[in-house]
């Protein structure tokens, strides 16, 4: 049992926070960002070589930069933020202390160690294998060393998150069902302990192969197994990030759910059926069976999907119920205009919503359609997909969080409020426009991993279309955009650790809160917003089923162009 010594109380929520769960979070997440810098730097590299007028990097330094690129965005930064996802929607929505803080620090330490040896494999040069290692290309074998430590350590932080929520339940810290971000935090940690169990099954005997201690791998087992813990990372990024727009949403606007019951059934579709999208990467494999593709493509395929829509209409259907609660009821929208579009939570929170949507969650279902993925399997759609997945929807939602959390946990004000103000729009406008382009460039055929669109050092040469070269080169100029709106918030967070000005209360005299307040009083509780009447999400929901279906007949008009070929 912990102290009274052990918390505190803060002042701008109201918060119980257990110490030794705080100074975690604050480790994880400066971490996380640290390797976002890290990750971001590669991939700007990636993508000036990728724009045919620039052509920045040597080939064997930019498949060095496209792996480490990879690891350090895809998992080492939204893992790392992802485990203080965890201890915050443990610990503290819950007011109770940390399961095994010590043990909590292994974790950490096993993933920086892992992280750190992986990227020194990578620019040792000897392990450009790309973010996917395929075999039989062989990386050194404190490659795959690396990624084990780091995924072990992430291992660790879910089962303390898993003690956390024990501990709270038998200290009955709250009352009846835990808050629906604890909820949704839940799932990410349950599809993270699948994740990571596909991983070590196998990398473990591919280090082992490339130690010489096994002597083959077989190339489909391996994509199949490892496509398991590939594509399912990110399905733990789509948890929690959902978890957090939940999170925004009663924060900001203490709103609440249209529907508890309904929000809790999509996260749990995403346990049932949110992995087997896995399947995407897989459908132009011939050693899989067409019974395995189609079921992965349609009947479970659509289950992930409709809990997807779920979110889509239930998150900012919470807050229009909220803004209409507050007076916000001229026209369809006055609650949509009427909102902080200057507070860096929100319009990071709402861009995340809406690119995630309409970018990545569209051109997703298109590719995992057995049918239309034949046409941009490994083209440069794929990649395009990812940014719209992980950068505008997963990162863009942990930006707008850490723009609430850092000033509450440090107690210090933003350095750059200004900048702040328009950092969510030129990132995530940016790396939304990176994501179309790639993806247009994609549908014209555009390969996904080959390093110069113009095959200049190949025997037999290949001129791509003006329209290719021109998308490519917009995709160049819109990642700068987003560069810049990254290295604008990395700024930010580590000013604000560093010099922020510390908060100062009027009335810091007075006793501290003993519970939540305001909207943070929402995010640790349960109930419904109470009403369906919200029109202008059901408009905007009709909006988007529109864009949905013409996107989706289009590529099948795309399919009947090359049907001739054969």
């Amino acid at each position: 049992m912990s102290s009274s010594a052990d918390f505190r109380i803060c002042p701008d929520t109201g918060f119980k926070i257990h110490l030794p769960a705080d100074k975690l979070i604050k480790w994880n997440a400066v971490t996380a960002v640290v390797f976002l810098l890290i990750g971001g730097l590669f991939g700007i590299g990636v993508a000036m070589t990728r724009w045919p007028a620039v052509h920045l990097l040597p080939a064997d330094m930019f498949y060095m930069a496209l792996t480490a690129h990879g690891f350090d965005v895809l998992l080492v930064w939204c893992i790392f933020f992802e485990i203080a996802i965890l201890y915050f929607a443990s610990s503290i929505l819950l007011g109770c202390r940390l399961a095994t803080p010590k043990l909590a620090w292994l974790g950490y330490w096993l993933m920086l160690i892992g992280a750190v040896i992986t990227n020194i494999a990578v620019l040792r040069g000897d392990s450009s294998v790309m973010f996917t290692s395929y075999v039989p290309m062989m990386a050194a074998p404190d490659f795959y060393l690396g990624i084990i430590l780091f995924a072990v350590g992430a291992l660790v932080g879910c089962f303390v998150f898993f003690g956390t929520l024990v501990i709270a339940k038998r200290e009955k810290t709250y009352e009846g069902s835990v808050p629906l971000v604890t909820f949704g935090a839940t799932v990410a940690a349950i599809i993270a302990v699948f994740t990571i169990a596909t991983g070590a099954v196998i990398l473990i005997p591919t280090m082992l192969w490339s130690m010489g201690a096994i002597a083959h791998i077989d190339t489909v087992m391996y994509k199949v197994v490892w496509w398991a813990m590939g594509h399912s990372s990110q399905q733990i990024n789509v948890a929690a990030h959902i978890a957090v727009w939940y999170a925004l949403a009663a924060i900001l606007f203490g709103a609440k759910p249209l529907s508890e019951k309904v929000s809790r059934t999509a996260f749990l579709l995403y346990i049932l059926f949110l992995q087997l999208a896995s399947a995407h990467h897989l459908l132009v494999e011939p050693g899989l069976s067409s019974e395995y593709k189609v079921f992965n493509t349609s009947y479970a395929l659509y289950l992930a999907v409709l809990g997807s829509m779920i979110h889509g209409l239930t998150v900012p259907g919470a807050v229009e119920a909220a803004q209409r609660k507050k007076g916000y009821t001229k026209g369809m929208f006055e609650w949509l205009r009427k909102a902080p579009w200057g507070n860096p939570a929100f319009s990071g929170f709402a861009l995340s919503i809406v690119l995630f949507g309409f970018l990545g969650g569209i051109s997703g279902v298109m590719m995992g359609t057995e049918q239309l993925n034949i046409i941009i399997h490994n083209t440069i759609y794929v990649p395009g997909h990812f940014h719209a997945t992980v950068v505008t929807g997963t990162t863009l939602a942990f930006m707008a969080l850490a723009y609430w959390l850092v000033p509450v946990l440090w107690q210090k004000e933003l350095v750059l409020p200004g900048l702040a103000k328009w950092q969510p729009y030129l990132f995530g406008i940016g790396m939304g426009l990176a994501a179309t382009f790639m993806m247009g460039a994609g549908t014209l055929g555009v390969p996904r991993r080959h390093w110069d669109i113009n095959f200049a050092d190949a025997a037999i040469g290949y001129d791509f279309s003006g329209a290719a070269h021109l998308m490519m080169g917009l995709n160049g100029v819109a990642a700068l955009m987003g560069g810049i709106g990254g290295a604008i918030f990395i700024l930010n967070m580590v000013g604000t650790i560093l010099w922020g000005k510390p908060k100062t209360k009027a009335a810091e005299a007075e006793p501290a809160p003993v519970a939540p307040v305001g909207g943070a009083a929402t995010v640790s509780s349960y109930g419904n917003a109470g009403t369906l009447a919200v029109p202008g999400t059901f408009t905007l929901a009709m909006v988007f089923l529109v864009a949905f279906i013409l996107y989706f007949f289009v590529n099948w008009k795309y399919l009947a162009g090359v049907w001739p070929i054969s």
